[in-house]
């Protein structure tokens, strides 16, 4: 017969958050491990009544979707956790933020409405800007349409288990050249396929159709997470709970 956990249950999940957040300047390096401890710890600090998992090691509960890849800035970062007593969104928003680092910014908090779907399924492309310094915005351009006009660019992209050949223009929905105080700027709308394609993936795949090689390191920003819909337009994932608007009693923090 199995063993039981000595104690009491633990209390039951009576609220979900759903929050966005940003990662900016140092921290966009940071690994998606150490940004995960870093928000678990604030949280504690932020004196949120997480909810916990049942068994002998208890762990709040917390669901991390599509984090972006490290050394990659981003202000559509998501998670969802789930909250033992119910509190106010915009509270728990607050305290949470005043108990992280500058560069980790939470930027909204909404309560996970009923009947409205998870949070994963709502999320399937990301919207990136990638700035690069030192590359003529012509040479992108041109770069961009070669890129475009292929039905397959394959890359090498490197995983756990060593190279792996990719194509990277089956995921990218869409993608242009602009300029912005004299540096050039890729803008791309990217599905979360698998394996994943990430900027650099794209940047390779701009090198290979047309030798675009940027001299100095790109800077890429995921400005936006949600579903692609048929006029090219990605939702925000956050719209059907924060339409919904739930109301309820809260507790203070």
């Amino acid at each position: 017969m199995a063993r039981q956990p000595d104690g009491p249950p633990p209390p039951p999940t009576v609220q979900k958050l759903r929050i966005r957040y940003a990662k900016r300047g140092r921290l966009r390096f940071a690994s998606h491990r150490d940004l995960a401890r870093t928000l678990e710890r604030a949280l504690r600090r932020a004196r949120v009544p997480m909810a916990f998992s049942a068994g002998f090691s208890p762990h709040p509960k917390i669901s991390y979707i599509g984090a972006a890849p490290t050394g990659s800035a981003s202000e559509a970062e998501y998670l969802e956790i789930g909250l033992a007593v119910a509190c106010e969104p915009e509270a728990v928003r607050a305290a949470l933020d005043a108990s992280l680092p500058d560069e980790v910014a939470i930027l909204e908090c909404v309560e996970a409405a009923e009947g409205t779907g998870s949070l994963a399924d709502r999320i399937d492309t990301s919207v990136w800007r990638v700035e690069l310094p030192g590359v003529d915005a012509e040479d992108l351009a041109a770069a961009v349409d070669a890129f475009l006009a292929s039905d397959v660019v394959t890359v090498a992209k490197r995983t756990k288990n060593g190279l792996k050949d990719i194509d990277a223009r089956a995921s990218v929905a869409s993608a242009s050249a602009g300029e912005e105080a004299g540096c050039a700027i890729l803008h791309m709308v990217v599905r979360q396929l698998t394996p994943a394609v990430r900027p650099d993936d794209v940047l390779a795949a701009l090198a290979a159709v047309a030798d675009l090689h940027p001299p100095l390191p790109p800077r890429a920003v995921r400005e936006a997470q949600g579903r692609l819909d048929d006029t090219g337009t990605v939702a925000d994932p956050l719209g059907p709970d924060r339409a919904a608007r739930p109301l309820r009693e809260h507790a203070a923090i």
